[in-house]
């Protein structure tokens, strides 16, 4: 029997997902034109899905093989989660196609000897349907650990800072399918009813788009995640990002004329938006590597964005005279925790390690940019991630460092709503996928005085 094009597309995501630490993400968006549509459906919930329960069906999948399942070799491993995610959470597929596709994945995987391992484990797991990992786990942060499937080091982080509520909230939301937003580019915005006609192609397509609730002028896709929309980001008339992400761009507040600063623009979602924001402003974009620079150039060119793009290293001296820029922006890599509902494999990568790195880097980098702001200038700090670390504690490091920059009171912008209440009490933007249904990011803001 052949292989489903669906499972066998899946199963070589996930395995360079794992091998190569790729981005699930960017593999999915490059199957669009092999798949039908059914079949590029089954894909992506396949893969997303396993990614975010991954460490649940390894449990159940231990509990039914009698061993640890790092122990079994990559492709049976895959194989065995294709197989338990649809016999647990696809009800609409027969246990016995699931269990068959998972068998011929092994086969097609050259690892012949494995298919009665994999068929005997999924047929058991099959007939006890309600076996359930947690049920004799008896500490709440292991439980919710299992249950959400996320590291226990990160319930346990979150349920300090947030309370075990919120974590568990948290936790919940970040395995949810995140919604489609998508916003108008400069190439749009700049043509004659252009913008009008691009919503009600896309809302005749089935796309059923409305505005945004939290970010003005971005758009959600409410219905179907339709072809036209595809087409219309490959033509360069609109730029699918996260609502929270766009927000970065509008508390820039660029103006007319203001010459601004992107310190960590690649890919360029950020920078390419503030361009759309400002087209009269001059704008500059940097970072570290040729091929994100690269990546950089073709979406400003896509879009029409005016964009001036240059190498740096954000961690040392800027290759800029001091305080020549009116609007600088550190958008800093992070651990990107705020997105795990697009990108679930980055909970099984991080460390506690890793955030205290990110921190000391992105402490160097919020230096380094101050060095260019003008006096009135405006200092923008942003991340996708939910930890203190990383947000609030370096804000408090570089104002106590750099008295001349006083800390911004931000108002969430205007939008069809009125003004949202996602500011914090110290005056920066916070959101959350739980509460916000958007992604985590957070966002403070500095004047430089004198």
């Amino acid at each position: 029997m052949p292989l489903s094009p669906a499972r066998r597309a899946a199963f070589e995501i996930l395995r360079r997902v794992d091998e190569e630490h790729a981005y699930a993400s960017s593999l999915l968006s490059t199957v669009d034109e092999d798949l039908r549509g059914s079949d590029r459906a089954l894909c992506y919930e396949l893969v997303l899905g396993i990614l975010r329960q991954q460490l649940w069906l390894d449990r159940v999948l231990e509990h039914f093989a009698k061993r640890r399942l790092e122990k079994v070799d990559l492709p049976v491993r895959l194989s065995l989660r294709i197989g338990l995610y649809q016999l647990r959470f696809l009800t609409r597929i027969p246990p016995s196609a699931a269990v068959n596709d998972s068998v011929n994945l092994v086969r097609a995987a050259g690892l012949q000897s494995a298919a009665s391992f994999t068929n005997a484990i999924l047929r058991r797991a099959a007939r006890e349907m309600k076996y359930d990992p947690t049920d004799n786990v008896s500490d709440p942060i292991e439980k919710l650990s299992i249950s959400t499937s996320h590291p226990a080091w990160l319930i346990e982080r979150w349920a300090k800072t947030l309370g075990f509520e919120d974590a568990e909230a948290l936790a919940r939301a970040n395995n949810e399918p995140a919604p489609i937003s998508f916003r108008l580019t400069a190439k749009t915005i700049s043509g004659d009813g252009e913008p009008h006609r691009i919503i009600e192609q896309l809302n005749a397509a089935g796309a059923a788009v409305q505005p945004s609730m939290i970010t003005p002028d971005s758009w959600r896709v409410c219905g179907q995640r339709t072809a036209l929309l595809r087409d219309l980001a490959s033509a360069g008339l609109i730029y699918l990002q996260e609502e929270a992400s766009q927000l970065v761009a509008h508390f820039l507040d660029a103006q007319a004329g203001d010459r601004v600063l992107d310190v960590c623009a690649a890919p360029g979602s950020k920078t390419t938006h503030i361009g759309s924001l400002a087209p009269d402003a001059i704008i500059v974009a940097g970072d570290l590597y040729e091929h994100r620079l690269r990546i950089l150039r073709e979406l400003a060119a896509a879009q029409d964005a005016n964009i001036l793009i240059v190498g740096l290293d954000a961690t040392g001296p800027l290759p800029f005279a001091p305080a020549s820029f009116d609007r600088v922006l550190v958008d800093a890599p992070c651990s990107g925790t705020g997105t795990l509902r697009r990108n679930p494999e980055i909970r099984w990568r991080l460390s506690p390690r890793d955030i205290s790195e990110l921190a000391a880097k992105q402490s160097r980098i919020l230096k380094q940019a101050a060095e260019m702001v003008r006096p009135g200038g405006r200092l923008l700090y942003s991340t996708c991630s939910l930890e203190i670390d990383e947000n609030e504690a370096v804000a408090k490091s570089f104002t106590a460092e750099h008295p001349e920059f006083e800390p911004l009171l931000l108002a969430a912008p205007l939008n069809s709503n009125g003004v949202l209440g996602l500011g914090t009490e110290t005056g920066a933007i916070r959101t959350w996928p739980h509460l916000d249904d958007i992604d985590g990011f957070f966002m403070i803001a500095f004047q430089r005085q004198g």
